[in-house]
């Protein structure tokens, strides 16, 4: 089979398309033919040695598929090694799905929609009523985010987004309006998957009891150091959230991804769909994602 590997770090130009051998699926595993794999941010970290966990190498990424097992069932699955035309999968983290459902909204869905899910409620702790500044708001999770931010309750979403397109969809998906910093008033929740110097200005923005969640580092320059003083005299809170720990808890999966699922089935959430690219083309989807020319799902194609 076809399949995209690297064999050391580095930028997009070390993403390679070979073949390797078909996977066979062991005790408690399904093998998925690939209709789409799902290209995500974490993806391009992972490929430039920068994630949290480091992983051995020679690696293939690619963490979500949407495919047809061998009994032809459609399904959405996590994996490992996803960029490829076949994978394995542990049976219990496939979910059947609609034949009719795109496959970039089933994949928006997956590590982008349960991480937006999860930074509003497991981390953020959202309360009804409060203001919510999304950062990258029109991308995968930030999308997504604003959507789920006003159907939990939200009394005020800010967005921030690098283009005015971006603004202007993220305005679209449920946004009140565009976040400029610093904030005219104070906000409860900031979620930044950016970091910098853009989480410095949200740190600046935050209101007593605020909250502002850290899911990523897009920017991949730090930001300043933050002085505990300042947050207790705000009674602030820096809170820290990577996905990959909360999906080693089943309750922390099946249940949100079956509410976004049905969010989506009765057009309450609007997944956004991105680019599509062959999996041959791989290096160009990074270096879009990269360079910020995407806008929602991105995904590979076999």
């Amino acid at each position: 089979m076809r399949a995209v590997r690297f064999d050391r770090f580095g930028g997009p130009d070390v993403l390679d398309y070979v073949d390797l051998p078909e996977p066979t699926p062991g005790p408690g595993q399904l093998r998925i033919t690939v209709e789409a794999a799902g290209v995500n941010y974490a993806d391009t970290h992972q490929t430039d040695g920068s994630y949290l966990a480091a992983d051995q190498l020679p690696f293939v990424p690619g963490s979500e598929v949407v495919g047809r097992t061998d009994d032809g069932t459609r399904v959405l699955a996590r994996v490992r090694g996803g960029y490829a035309e076949q994978v394995v999968a542990d049976a219990g983290t496939v979910v059947p799905i609609p034949e009719d459902l795109p496959a970039a909204h089933a994949l928006a869905l997956l590590m982008q929609g349960l991480t937006a899910w999860h930074l509003l409620t497991t981390a953020a702790r959202l309360a009804p009523g409060e203001t919510v500044v999304v950062h990258a708001a029109a991308g995968g999770v930030g999308s997504l985010a604003v959507q789920l931010a006003r159907h939990m309750g939200a009394g005020r979403i800010l967005a921030q987004a690098s283009t005015d397109a971006k603004r202007a969809l993220a305005l679209d998906l449920g946004a009140d309006a565009v976040a400029t910093y610093p904030l005219e008033n104070p906000a409860d929740v900031i979620l930044d998957g950016t970091g910098g110097a853009l989480f410095d200005d949200a740190l600046g923005s935050l209101g007593t009891l605020g909250r502002i969640v850290t899911y990523g580092s897009a920017a991949r320059t730090p930001a300043a150091p933050v002085d505990p003083q300042r947050l207790a005299r705000l009674g602030a809170s820096v809170v820290g959230f990577w996905l990959r720990p909360v999906l080693a808890r089943p309750e922390a999966v099946t249940g949100p991804l079956r509410e976004l699922l049905a969010l989506t089935a009765a057009g309450t959430l609007r997944p956004l769909a991105g680019p599509s690219y062959p999996l041959a083309d791989v290096r160009r989807a990074h270096q879009d994602l990269l360079a910020r020319r995407t806008t929602g799902k991105v995904t590979l194609v076999p």
